[in-house]
């Protein structure tokens, strides 16, 4: 039985920051990240938007393809959580109006949780041929001002149905993993932004590459030959070129700069316009690949890369379906990139790093900035309130 994506759609917020305004803020150079880091752009969330707005924004358009009562599970996957009992995929199922009958978890492990809830969204089908489950990998990345990270915020989420005979890529049985007990990231339930050490992150991922690409090809026999694409988890688009050059350099493979950038562009396209989306980058570069190469995919093998901070990682292929094209979202992908509003810094402190007045008291009447279907829309007796409009 074939497993695997049978739809995938992204959405992220209405507003964005360019990284030349962050620049000339800064007093820097633009290039810095532009070239740097490969980043124009990060996607800013207002304060009425979180990650259970974000992702019904994802869902919904599937919704058009797919029944609704026949979801059977939703995992949402995230480091943004609203809430430290209460699942944020219980706020979806409501905001989404799914099916009683429905299961309702919360995952998480840093930017590793989305490829963990798609592990057990794929087990739980091949256990029951008659699930569709709901993967929704959701976050805002979010540091203080003036950090090393600051540059690299963003937000999205993306949104997949799982089921047997999927129309966009069958998932194949096998994958790579490896974990470490490390501080190169963290939030400590106290604060309100993450706590990174940047360079020894960057060392942690390659090394967690290096060690879960040794497990894959112990576990499946496949080899780099073997796969056409690779998606990477995305922190700033910069890192999908010095984790392939470490691939390349495990498996004596020769690439030029040029087919470097030729492989990996498809994937970094909406990443760099969006910033870092944590557990949902990976998934919003897959979806950046099926809607930007340059050629038909039919029958080729995508290798995806997930790393959490901490650390948890996995390395696992997919076969791209016949006819997949017809079930992609593209349009709507570039629509939402294309009509975001543009922030200047003021704007932009206001809105990310302003904290409503009488949200610890949990009395909260939130202004009206998200445009989308969904928003959140007070928070009272500690209670959020959504609404759907």
């Amino acid at each position: 039985m074939k497993v695997g994506i049978d739809l995938i759609h992204f959405a992220t917020a209405d507003y964005y920051l360019g990284l030349d305004t962050f620049a000339a803020e800064k007093g820097v150079d633009v290039n810095k990240y532009y070239v740097g880091i490969g980043q124009e752009r990060m996607s800013i969330a207002p304060p009425d938007e979180d990650i259970v707005t974000l992702a019904a924004k994802a869902a919904d358009p599937l919704f058009n393809h797919i029944e609704r009562d026949k979801i059977t599970a939703v995992l949402l996957a995230t480091e943004s959580g609203v809430d430290q009992s209460k699942s944020a995929s219980a706020y979806l199922h409501g905001l989404l109006g799914l099916h009683k009958n429905c299961r309702l978890i919360e995952l998480k492990h840093a930017c590793y949780a989305g490829a963990a809830a798609l592990q057990m969204a794929q087990g739980l089908v091949h256990a029951n041929p008659n699930e569709k489950v709901l993967v929704i990998a959701a976050d805002i990345a979010k540091y203080d001002v003036d950090s090393s990270g600051e540059a690299t915020q963003g937000c999205g989420a993306a949104a997949m149905i799982i089921k047997r005979d999927p129309r966009l890529l069958t998932l194949e049985p096998g994958s790579g993993f490896y974990s470490d007990d490390v501080m190169d990231f963290w939030r400590p339930n106290y604060r309100e932004t993450a706590l990174v050490d940047g360079k020894y992150s960057t060392k942690v991922y390659l090394n967690s590459l290096r060690e879960t690409w040794k497990h894959f090809t112990a576990n499946t026999g496949r080899r780099y030959e073997d796969i056409d694409w690779f998606c990477y988890h995305l922190p700033f688009t910069k890192m999908a070129e010095k984790a392939h050059r470490q691939l390349t350099r495990l498996t004596g493979v020769e690439l030029s700069d040029d087919e470097l950038k030729t492989l990996l562009a498809p994937m970094q396209a909406y990443n760099r316009q969006l910033g870092n989306s944590y557990t949902a980058s990976l998934f919003i570069g897959l979806a950046s690949l099926l809607d930007n190469a340059p050629e038909d995919l039919t029958g080729q093998r995508i290798g995806l890369f997930s790393y959490g901070s901490g650390c948890v990682s996995e390395f696992f292929t997919g076969i791209v379906e016949p006819g997949y094209r017809d079930h992609l979202f593209t349009e709507d992908h570039r629509w939402q990139i294309d009509h975001r509003q543009p922030l200047d810094y003021a704007d932009y402190l206001q809105l990310y790093h302003t904290q409503p007045e009488g949200l610890y008291e949990g009395q909260v009447v939130l202004p009206e900035y998200n445009r989308g279907r969904y928003r959140l829309k007070a928070i009272r007796d500690h209670k959020r309130l959504y609404e759907r409009r």
